[in-house]
């Protein structure tokens, strides 16, 4: 009998600390360094967008990925799910994309990112947000660090809209997993704990880079799927397709927890979450964040549902043929784009 993916979250540790210690003697290169300019080394990468409606920022974090140092090609995807603004018009024309698809119709994030799995062709799949600028560093630093056993995250600085970037470049501490100031007597949406008084979280700092998070532990209202956030993630593309993916449910349901659930699967599938502190971009807010917010967090009660019921199915896996088929049925279906 297959056991639950709760039960395989709660047999798998997270004790990573051999792993980034063999990475450091290899290159003598401290793990939260970066990498120098033009490093050749690492793995073959493939960074994939799922864009929707996001002309107001798609051309300065296609931008960012043009002064990116990594001294290896890697190919650029956009998967652009059926916007409704010039956001395909500038996924066709920017010097920087590699492959550009456009869906006929809205799928969802979850699906898009899919699609640029299928046709991806390095080894690792680095998942960025459309609204996401990243440092010139931060893609060889991905890649230098990129194995078949490890799930690499990195960080956010949300900036709103039209706000001047700060010269000093983006911020560790502004991403919820470093700093966290939860709500005293309310009851947390994802735990569903209470706080009876204020907290000065530090998960990133308090959980020693994620390590303790191991064995289905928690901190509050974390616990390690959590941490695992597509805004900015690298993971080995053959492992994410034999869990078949993301769960495209989670986007016809609402927002949210497709990235949890896709890191819930590959921890039971035994790899390891480990955190860049130098990985930090800057999350580009929407003229309407506040309402977009709002719209999403209404959703989230029903996706985070979803979550819960999978983890009582067995763990994903052996799924790469049933994924392949989909793919291409919809690749089919879809607009080339570049």
């Amino acid at each position: 009998m297959n056991t639950s993916l709760k039960n395989s979250l709660a047999n798998q540790g997270n004790d990573h600390a051999g792993h980034t210690r063999e990475f450091e003697l290899k290159t003598g290169i401290p793990w939260h360094q970066t990498v120098p300019h033009g490093y050749l080394g690492g793995r073959r990468l493939s960074v994939i967008l799922p864009a929707h409606n996001v002309a107001y920022c798609l051309p300065d974090v296609l931008d960012a990925l043009d002064a990116q140092t990594y001294g290896r090609q890697f190919e650029v995807i956009v998967v652009d799910d059926a916007s409704t603004d010039t956001t395909a018009k500038i996924i066709a024309t920017h010097p920087v994309v590699t492959t550009g698809i456009r869906l006929p119709a809205r799928h969802g994030a979850a699906t898009a990112r899919n699609l640029g799995t299928f046709v991806a062709q390095g080894e690792t799949v680095l998942y960025v947000d459309a609204d996401m600028a990243l440092p010139p560093h931060t893609v060889a630093d991905l890649a230098a660090r990129a194995t078949d056993h490890a799930v690499l995250t990195g960080f956010r600085h949300n900036l709103p809209h039209r706000a001047a970037w700060p010269a000093t470049g983006p911020e560790l501490a502004a991403d919820h997993r470093v700093t966290w100031r939860p709500p005293a007597h309310t009851r947390l949406l994802y735990s569903g704990i209470t706080l009876h008084e204020p907290v000065d979280g530090r998960p990133l700092e308090h959980t020693r880079d994620f390590r303790d998070l191991g064995y289905g532990r928690t901190y509050y209202d974390w616990d390690l799927p959590r941490m695992v956030v597509t805004a900015l993630l690298a993971a080995p593309r053959a492992a994410v397709v034999d869990i078949g993916g993301f769960d495209a449910e989670f986007g016809r349901i609402g927002w949210g927890m497709e990235d949890t659930y896709l890191g819930a699967c590959l921890i039971a599938a035994g790899l390891l979450v480990i955190p860049l502190r130098q990985a930090v971009g800057f999350h580009l807010d929407p003229p309407d964040a506040a309402e977009q917010w709002q719209h999403k967090l209404r959703g989230w009660v029903g996706t985070l549902a979803h979550y819960r019921a999978l983890l009582n199915a067995p763990a994903p896996s052996m799924r790469l043929t049933a994924f392949s088929a989909s793919m291409n049925t919809l690749l089919h279906s879809c607009e080339v784009l570049r």
